[in-house]
């Protein structure tokens, strides 16, 4: 079955969204939209790296989002402008991996897979990294949800409530690096911040408890992931960017689906 590479891609595409969507939730909660994009957007200078020193890919781009992640959290609350400090660190890590990248010799590189994706070059080794690094982020957040979702509340709450907010947040952004490693076969760097945010998004009109929104926003990126590659064999277009449209277009009508509810009440 996994000779075929349609199948494989439809398997890296939903092992990538079930994890990416409970944790996107977080990610749109927390309104770490920026967070995400540092993070993965450093990636890029990981790849380079490990390329430049005969590494497995996921392994150098795991690592550089890693400490990318721990650098952004280190500085929050520093007097810094969250914002600012968050577009400042995310373009200059893809300036610098670009460049990075560019400096490589003698190494064939398809720098556009690595941007944008190559859903449909996974290999049997590349998916069981997807689903291995998947089964890590779900096994995290189902062991940590109670204490997560009581420090996104508030970090008065977590404390009250003996959370340490810290620690949470550290297990959000090892979560978030795992994510990001696992995702760049599948959408590349430019667009995994998309997939962590925008079937969150699409679930939380539809959805009155955190676990329901989870559930919703896994089951929206498994479905734009199926719908993309199919669009995408039809259309002869780019896999990883299709599936980003369909699960943009999943947000137009669930927020539509959710105004005219609103209406109704």
């Amino acid at each position: 079955m996994l000779d075929d590479f349609l199948m494989r891609a439809t398997l890296a595409g939903i092992g990538v969204a079930l994890a990416a969507g409970p944790l996107g939730c977080f990610v749109v909660w927390r309104r770490m939209a920026y967070f995400g994009d540092a993070t993965s957007h450093a990636a890029i200078l990981g790849i380079a790296l490990s390329l430049a020193l005969s590494l497995p890919v996921f392994a150098g781009a795991m690592a550089v989002a890693l400490i990318m992640a721990l650098i952004v959290s280190g500085l929050s609350g520093r007097g810094i402008a969250i914002d600012t400090m968050l577009g400042v660190l995310a373009h200059s890590a893809l300036a610098f991996g670009l460049v990075a990248v560019s400096f490589l010799q003698g190494v064939r590189l398809d720098l556009m897979a690595y941007l944008f994706g190559d859903i449909l070059a996974v290999s049997r080794g590349d998916l069981m990294v997807i689903w291995g690094g998947a089964a890590l982020v779900l096994g995290l957040l189902y062991w940590r949800w109670s204490a997560l979702l009581t420090a996104t509340l508030g970090p008065d709450l977590a404390y009250a409530c003996g959370v340490n907010p810290r620690r949470e947040q550290l297990v959000l952004t090892v979560a978030l690096a795992v994510v990001v490693a696992v995702a760049i076969k599948v959408v590349g760097v430019l667009l995994i911040a998309a997939l962590l945010i925008v079937p969150a998004a699409a679930a939380r009109p539809l959805s009155r408890t955190p676990e329901i929104m989870a559930l919703l926003a896994a089951g929206f990126g498994a479905a734009s992931a199926l719908i993309g590659l199919r669009l995408s064999y039809l259309q002869d277009t780019p896999a990883g960017p299709t599936i980003i449209c369909v699960a943009a277009i999943l947000f137009a009508l669930t927020n539509l689906a959710g105004m005219v509810m609103r209406r109704r009440a």
